[in-house]
C-alpha cells in the first residue's frame, strides 16, 4: 500500500501537534494534557515517519497501555494505510519474544502456560493466613505481588525493600513474604508463569543473552510510548533493553493522570525523561478540543492549588457553568442526580452520553435505586454489586441462618455471622467510603478491602431498610428482596446513563459528567494520608473533570446515612476549596426530593440523643452486636423528637417494631425520662 501524503498527514493540526508529529527522530517526550488529541499526535507521526522515509513500516513498535488502546491504535494506522505497523502491550511484546527464544533456552520445551489470574493461585493462600489476615481480599495480595515484582524484588527481599520505599503491605510484611514466597513456588510446581513473568523474563533474557537481543534490536529500532506515566520500572528496563544504545523513541503522557501507583505505575519516568536524555525534544500539548472553557478552569484551578503552573487551553465554545451543589442528605443528593439527569435528557442529551463517577464500587448501588426507581435507564461498567464475591458469599450466608430468625433478630444473627465467617469489622463508618472510627478496617487495608468492607456494610443497610419495612420478615422474604434486586441490577442493558469508578472512566469521556459525594473519607479516601496518597486523590479528581465535553456537575451532602441507619455529619472535600470562587450553594428545594424535617439537625446534637446513643452503645456491647442492629439513628431520632414516656406512646413512634419495643423498650422509655426530667 502506497504510503499517506506527507503534507496531508499535517493538514488539521495546530502547532503544537504539528512540531510534535514533524519530530520524527528520538528522543522526544510529549507532554500531552487531557483532551489534547494525543492519540491523533502518535498515529500521523507514525505514519509522518514512514511516509518521510524515517523509519520502514515494520521496524516500528507502538506500545500503549491496553489491549483494547492497542487495537484502536492498529485500527487508526489502518486508516492511514498502515497495515504492517506494529502496535501492542509491553506484555504482548514480551510474550511474542519470549515464545520465540524459550524452547532453545530450555530443551525444547515450549513456553509455560500463562496464570490469567493471580487470584487462583492468592486467595487460597490468603484463607490459610492466621486470625482475621486470612479475609484479606486476594487482589489486594496480588496488587502487592506485583508492585514487587515490577521492581524485581523477590520473597526474600521483600520486607527490606518494602521498608526502605515506606511501603506498607496488606498483611504484615512478615505473612505477605510466606504468601509471596507460596505463590511463586506453586505457579513452579504448575508450570506456569504470570504476566509478572513475562516481563521478567524478557528482561532476563535480553540481559544475559547478547545474540537474542541483537535479534530483538534488529526488527524494531523506532519506538512510540503511550501512557508513559503509567510506567513501572520493570517495563521502563524492558524499554530500555529494546531500544539499545539508540534513541529513536518519543514517550507521551500526563502527569497529572497517573492514578495507578499502587500496583507499581509511576510518572517519574516521564518528568525525568528529559534528564535521562540530555538530546531529547520536550513538547507540551495544551490545547483541549474536549471541554468547555468553564470545565477547564475549574481543572486548571485544581492543579494551581497544587502550586502547579500547567494550564489546558479552551478550544470548544463556551458551555454551561458546572454546579457545586451541598445538600442536606444523601437523599436530596440522590434526588438532584435524578432531576439533573431528567433536565439534561430533556435538552437533547441522550443517556449513554451521561455519566455519574464515584471513587469506589460500594458507592454505585443507592444511586443505582434511585435511577430504576425513575424508570432511567443506566449501565453499571464494571464490576456490579451483586457481582462482587464478598456478597455472593453473604447471600449464601443469609440462606442458611435459622428459619426462626425473623425481623432484627435476623439481622443481628446476619451481622454476626458476616463478622463470624467473612471477617466484616466495620462498626461506625461514616458512610459508604467515610471516615470511620475504631472498630474499621486495619489502616493497612488495601483498596480492595475497602471496597469489600464498604460493599458488606451497605448491604446490612439494605437489610435494615427491609427490616424496618416489615418487622417480621424471615430469611428467605429477605434472601428474596436480595434476589429481586440482583436480578434488577443485571437486567440494566447496554445502553443509558454510565455508572463507574473514576478509576475506569480514564480515557473515556461524555458529555456530561455528575460527581456525587465529594466528601471527606470518600474523596480524598480516609486511608489517604501521605502527601503521595492525596496527591493521588487529587489526579482522581482531575481525571473526573476532564471526562465531561459540556455540562459538569459536582456535589456532596451535610449528612449521610452509613451502616445501620447511622446518621453522620459530612464534610466537603478539601479539593472542592480550590474550584470554588464562592461558597457551594446549598439546594433546599428540589422536585420530588425528600428534605428532612428541619428539627432533625437540632435533636441529632440534643442532650437526649446523646443519652440514647450511650445508651445504645453499651448495650450493644454487652450483646455483642452491632449498634445499628439495637436501634439505628432514625428510630433514636424519633424518639428524640417525640419524647415518649409510656409503652403505648413508644409503640407508635415509626421503626420501633414489636420485637425491639419487647426488649428494649422500658430501658428506652428509662432512658427518655432521666433524660428529660
Amino acid at each position: 500500500m502506497p504510503h499517506a501524503d506527507p503534507s496531508e498527514l499535517l493538514r488539521d493540526l495546530d502547532p503544537e501537534q504539528l512540531q510534535a508529529v514533524q519530530q520524527v527522530r528520538g528522543p522526544v517526550v510529549i507532554h500531552a494534557g487531557a483532551g489534547s488529541g494525543k492519540t491523533r499526535v502518535i498515529s500521523r507521526r507514525t505514519a509522518y515517519a514512514i511516509a518521510t522515509d524515517a523509519v520502514p513500516a515494520d521496524q516500528v513498535l507502538v506500545v500503549t497501555f491496553t489491549d483494547k488502546a492497542a487495537t484502536e491504535m492498529v485500527d487508526r494506522l489502518r486508516a492511514l494505510g498502515l497495515s504492517r505497523v506494529t502496535a501492542r502491550t509491553f506484555h504482548a511484546h514480551a510474550l511474542s519474544q519470549l515464545r520465540h527464544f524459550w524452547p532453545a533456552r530450555h530443551d525444547g520445551a515450549p513456553l509455560p502456560e500463562i496464570l490469567a489470574n493471580k487470584g487462583l493461585i492468592v486467595g487460597r493462600l490468603a484463607r490459610q493466613l492466621p486470625g482475621h489476615n486470612r479475609f484479606t481480599p486476594s487482589k489486594d495480595l496480588a496488587d502487592e505481588i506485583e508492585w514487587a515484582k515490577s521492581r524485581r524484588i523477590e520473597p526474600r527481599r521483600y520486607e527490606a525493600e518494602a521498608a526502605a520505599a515506606g511501603r506498607e503491605s496488606p498483611i504484615p510484611a512478615d505473612l505477605f513474604v510466606r504468601v509471596y514466597g507460596d505463590y511463586e513456588r506453586t505457579k513452579t510446581r504448575m508450570n506456569r508463569i504470570d504476566f509478572d513473568d513475562l516481563l521478567l523474563d524478557t528482561v532476563a533474557l535480553l540481559e544475559t543473552d547478547a545474540t537474542a537481543a541483537e535479534t530483538v534490536r534488529a526488527r524494531k529500532r523506532w519506538f512510540s510510548v503511550d501512557e508513559y506515566q503509567d510506567t513501572n520500572p520493570l517495563q521502563q528496563r524492558l524499554l530500555e533493553l529494546w531500544l539499545g544504545n539508540r534513541e529513536d523513541v518519543c514517550v507521551v503522557g500526563d502527569e497529572d493522570q497517573t492514578i495507578y501507583t499502587f500496583t507499581g505505575a509511576t510518572s517519574d519516568y516521564l518528568t525525568g525523561f528529559a534528564t535521562r536524555h540530555p538530546a531529547a525534544r520536550e513538547i507540551t500539548l495544551s490545547r483541549n478540543y474536549r471541554s468547555s472553557p468553564e470545565i477547564l478552569a475549574l481543572a486548571n484551578r485544581l492543579l494551581a492549588a497544587e502550586g502547579r503552573r500547567k494550564q489546558l487551553i479552551a478550544t470548544m465554545p463556551p458551555g454551561p457553568r458546572p454546579s457545586i451543589d451541598r445538600f442536606a442528605d444523601a437523599e436530596a443528593e440522590l434526588a438532584h442526580l435524578v432531576a439533573t439527569i431528567r433536565r439534561l435528557v430533556g435538552e437533547g442529551i441522550p443517556a449513554s452520553e451521561i455519566a455519574i463517577l464515584v471513587r469506589i464500587n460500594a458507592q454505585i448501588p443507592p444511586i443505582e435505586a434511585a435511577l430504576t426507581k425513575a424508570r432511567i435507564p443506566f449501565l453499571v461498567r464494571g464490576q456490579r454489586f451483586f457481582e462482587r464475591p464478598e456478597i455472593r458469599d453473604a447471600l449464601r450466608l443469609l440462606r442458611r441462618l435459622p428459619e426462626d430468625a425473623i425481623g432484627s433478630r435476623l439481622l443481628a444473627a446476619f451481622d454476626a455471622r458476616l463478622r463470624s465467617e467473612l471477617g466484616f469489622e466495620d462498626e461506625s463508618s461514616g458512610g459508604v467510603g467515610g471516615a470511620g472510627a475504631a472498630g474499621g478496617p486495619p489502616s493497612r487495608a488495601g483498596a480492595e478491602a475497602r471496597e469489600r468492607t464498604a460493599s458488606l456494610a451497605l448491604l446490612l443497610e439494605i437489610a435494615g431498610e427491609a427490616v424496618a419495612a416489615r418487622h417480621d420478615i424471615d430469611r428467605a422474604a429477605l434472601a428474596a428482596d436480595f434476589d429481586a434486586r440482583a436480578a434488577a441490577e443485571g437486567e440494566t442493558g447496554t445502553d443509558g446513563v454510565n455508572l463507574l469508578t473514576l478509576h475506569r472512566a480514564k480515557g473515556l469521556e461524555w458529555d456530561a459528567v455528575l460527581l456525587p459525594q465529594l466528601e471527606e473519607g470518600t474523596l480524598p479516601i480516609r486511608q489517604a494520608e501521605s502527601d503521595e496518597e492525596l496527591a493521588e486523590e487529587r489526579r482522581l479528581l482531575y481525571v473526573g473533570l476532564t471526562r465531561a465535553r459540556r455540562h459538569l456537575a459536582l456535589s456532596w451532602a451535610e449528612r449521610r446515612i452509613g451502616q445501620g441507619d447511622r446518621e453522620t455529619r459530612r464534610r466537603p472535600s478539601e479539593f472542592l476549596a480550590a474550584l470554588v470562587d464562592r461558597p457551594a450553594r446549598r439546594v433546599t428545594v428540589l422536585p420530588g426530593a425528600p428534605m428532612a424535617p428541619p428539627h432533625r439537625a437540632r435533636d441529632a446534637d440534643s442532650p437526649l440523643m446523646t443519652a440514647l446513643r450511650e445508651w445504645r452503645l453499651t448495650t450493644a456491647r454487652s450483646e455483642g452486636v452491632s449498634a445499628f442492629i439495637i436501634a439505628p439513628d432514625t428510630l433514636l431520632l424519633e424518639i428524640a423528637e417525640q419524647r415518649p414516656t409510656t409503652i403505648a406512646a413508644l409503640r407508635r413512634v415509626k421503626g420501633m417494631g414489636p420485637s425491639r419495643l419487647a426488649r428494649y423498650g422500658e430501658e428506652m422509655l428509662e432512658v427518655v425520662r432521666t433524660a428529660v426530667a
